[in-house]
């Protein structure tokens, strides 16, 4: 059995939680936090540890899933967790990931250790599926949309704003651009695609021009995107704003024939209840995959484009031959 740490423990890290429980070859092994009194697993008897002892845990984990923010925390945590054992996180901050993979691969590689980068859905399973329409139509046309729906990393980098009490960020994406899309137009850039939609609860005595300034400057999340801010209360937002439900598509058209005579159009789609519980079983599965590169001798630092997909299966090679192919 597969021992994993969680590193951290909020929205995505209860996700995890459930994710190594219905997995057959995980036990999760402990959870590390930096409020270790305040947070109350799902699971009887397991282990909640401030993040100062994950140095002297980590020998006796075979994988960490790292579950804090893209804003501040994996750029930190994961070099950090990459110099002492296997590791998978989620960083989702599309225009730093060429910088973060640096950083992660140099730590894992002067350490001996080996782990995934980028591991959810967006980046991630969708990643792949951009991949694998670029070599099928080289020379087509993909789009992304994301939403409607909650975004985890938008909404944490809102709350990491000083005078900021709580918030949630929806991603919507604008009418016409779907159609656009499928109609083999040029493919629009992200800020032509999708709107955010801002839901803002303040501490006592902040500034609520300050904190949308913040907001709409803010550099790979909303700068450059149409942005509707609402301030309202803790008590509003919770009532009305408690649902993380996500989806997300994929358009992809291209050509072939002597003269482009013949049209070919492939989509992928998701729909989700809780995003969390999807991301947090979506890198339980790339944990596996990690922890099998680690022991057939691999080190450094991967991302999902790196990843056979026999890796990701409890199976072995043979069952999925047998089941999939």
């Amino acid at each position: 059995m597969i021992q994993a740490g969680i590193y951290g423990y909020g929205n995505l890290g209860r996700g995890v939680e459930l994710a190594l429980q219905a997995a057959p070859d995980f036990v999760p092994a402990a959870v590390f936090t930096r409020r270790p009194g305040q947070v109350h697993p799902l699971t009887p008897g397991l282990p909640v540890l401030h993040e100062n002892v994950l140095g002297k845990a980590a020998p006796h984990l075979d994988v960490v899933i790292l579950c804090g923010s893209s804003a501040d925390d994996l750029p930190v945590q994961t070099p950090a967790c990459a110099a002492l054992t296997s590791f998978v996180d989620s960083f989702d901050d599309h225009h730093r990931i060429p910088a973060h993979y640096k950083r992660v691969d140099r730590a894992a590689c002067l350490a001996g250790t080996v782990g995934i980068i980028c591991a959810g859905w967006d980046p991630g399973l969708f990643s792949t599926a951009r991949c694998i329409a670029g070599a099928v139509f080289p020379t087509g046309h993909t789009a992304t949309f994301w939403g409607p729906g909650l975004s985890q990393g938008h909404s944490a980098a809102i709350r990491r704003l000083p005078g900021v009490l709580d918030a949630r960020q929806y991603t919507v994406p604008l009418p016409g651009a779907l159609d656009q899309a499928r109609g083999e137009a040029a493919a629009l850039p992200d800020t032509q695609r999708h709107r955010r939609i801002c839901y803002v609860a303040l501490q006592p005595g902040a500034d609520p021009a300050a904190i949308e300034a913040a907001i709409r400057q803010m550099p790979g999340y909303f700068a450059g995107y149409e942005t509707e801010i609402h301030f309202i209360s803790s008590a509003q937002l919770a009532e009305e704003h408690a649902g993380l439900s996500h989806a997300g598509r994929i358009v992809s058209t291209g050509r072939t024939g002597q003269a482009g005579e013949h049209r070919h159009q492939a989509e992928c789609s998701l729909q989700l209840d809780s995003n969390p519980e999807f991301t947090g079983s979506v890198l339980v599965a790339y944990a596996r995959a990690a922890v099998r590169l680690y022991r057939r001798g691999q080190r450094g630092c991967r991302t999902p484009l790196d990843i056979p997909p026999a890796l990701l299966h409890p199976d072995d090679g043979a069952q999925l031959r047998a089941d999939l192919l």
